[in-house]
């Protein structure tokens, strides 16, 4: 490439995803000394590409007028090869729905070709199993939570809403206004109150990416290697924007630093999270959530305006928002008309989410066994479904229960 005899006019062309593998003296002038980089394409590329493999197929007439742009919209991280997939698949659930009505010993009528027509319903059961390959080594599948599967924190709802959510979903209205959004928020309070469970309807409601980071799993006993890790996760949070990263009992990695008397891994994550969210390079359609149960723990940089800036406090429920989660976790079970929920909500003052969730769930197992016949004997499931009954008594010893365990712990 680079010696005594010219190449003429020969051009060498050469493909990866492992630039920084490559030997650096290949990559040098005269050499492969022009780099293009294929990214993951944007919502206009994933249309763009989406249209090319769609042309020819029979599709009904609303994934004509729009659908197909609705489909970009939701396939963050999807690259060309992933969208070929997914349109290959589409059409073959498509053919899997008429598979009874044909004869493969027999020539196709033309009349059941013309009825094979490729829906938006098609589209969306195909995307359940293709993985974006952007995000595959830090991809995991949401929980379908929603708003409505949590009880209260109307007011920390909204500001969720307001921080995350608009500026994923409207970012014209932020340029417009030249207002840049907050760049994290750190969701606080006891354990057991819901923050998690926020971080994940958050993720849902936005149709966003979502990253999620356990704290410890990220520290290595190697030194560079948490560091690294930082920097690939927000690496494939930007390229696969947009995308929420969500920093689980971030006290673990992010302490207050000089307080420990460690290797100082923790201190150089910490450095690096900081760099990440506020060095030169800006996170654009990158929102960072984290949560804790332990603030005084977290290093006080982290939580300046520009980094983590936005604290919402997630307190203990009070007595309307326990009838709320009561209403939630008592929806579809058989319950005595001698329960009411705000007898529920009254004897169950200073119960967190989750406490209140172990609560029914334990009055259920309690009104089962009362309801399931002595060892040996053969259960009969429609009869003793039919037969549970869960009363106050049930929940009077769930809740004595559920209190010895918190006290004990």
């Amino acid at each position: 490439m680079d010696g005594l005899q010219s190449r003429g006019e020969v051009v060498v062309i050469a493909a990866t995803n492992r630039p920084n593998d490559i030997d650096p003296a290949m990559r040098r002038g005269g050499r492969f000394d022009r780099e293009i980089e294929v990214g993951v394409p944007d919502r206009n590329g994933r249309s763009d590409i989406l249209h090319i493999h769609t042309r020819g197929m029979p599709l009904d007439r609303a994934m004509q007028e729009k659908g197909l742009d609705d489909l970009a919209e939701i396939t963050h991280g999807f690259v060309g090869a992933d969208v070929a997939s997914l349109c290959k698949e589409a059409a073959m659930h498509a053919l899997r729905m008429m598979m009874a009505d044909i004869d493969f010993e027999e020539d196709i009528p033309s009349e059941l070709i013309e009825q094979l027509i490729v829906t938006k319903k098609d589209f969306y059961e195909a995307a359940k199993n293709i993985e974006p390959s952007a995000m595959r080594e830090v991809f995991i599948e949401i929980p379908r939570v929603g708003w409505g599967d949590i009880g209260g924190l109307d007011s920390e709802k909204q500001e969720l809403i307001e921080i995350v959510e608009w500026p994923l979903r409207y970012p014209e209205i932020f340029e417009a206004i030249n207002t840049d959004p907050p760049t994290g928020v750190l969701l606080f309070g006891p354990s057991g109150t819901g923050k998690t469970l926020l971080a994940k309807a958050v993720a849902t409601e936005s149709s966003a990416n979502f990253i999620s980071i356990k704290g410890p799993e990220l520290l290595s006993k190697y030194v560079g290697e948490s560091e690294k890790a930082i920097r690939e996760v927000f690496r494939k949070a930007r390229q696969a924007s947009p995308t929420i990263v969500f920093f689980d009992e971030i006290d673990s990695i992010a302490p207050v630093r000089g307080a420990g008397s460690d290797t100082f891994v923790t201190e150089r994550v910490v450095s690096q999270i900081l760099t990440e969210l506020d060095g030169l390079e800006e996170l654009q359609d990158v929102v960072v959530i984290a949560a804790t149960n332990r603030i005084d723990m977290v290093d006080p940089a982290l939580l300046r305006p520009g980094r983590i800036d936005r604290l919402i406090h997630i307190p203990l429920p009070d007595k309307d928002t326990r009838s709320k989660i009561f209403e939630i976790h008592l929806e579809g079970k058989p319950v005595s008309d001698e329960v009411s929920i705000p007898w529920l909500a009254e004897a169950t003052d200073g119960y967190s989410g989750a406490e209140i969730e172990a609560v029914c769930r334990e009055a259920a197992m309690l009104a089962l066994r009362g309801a399931m016949p002595e060892r040996g004997v053969e259960a009969d499931a429609k009869k003793i479904a039919g037969a549970v009954k869960i009363t106050r008594r049930h929940f009077d010893q769930a809740t004595e229960c559920v209190r010895c365990d918190r006290f004990n712990s």
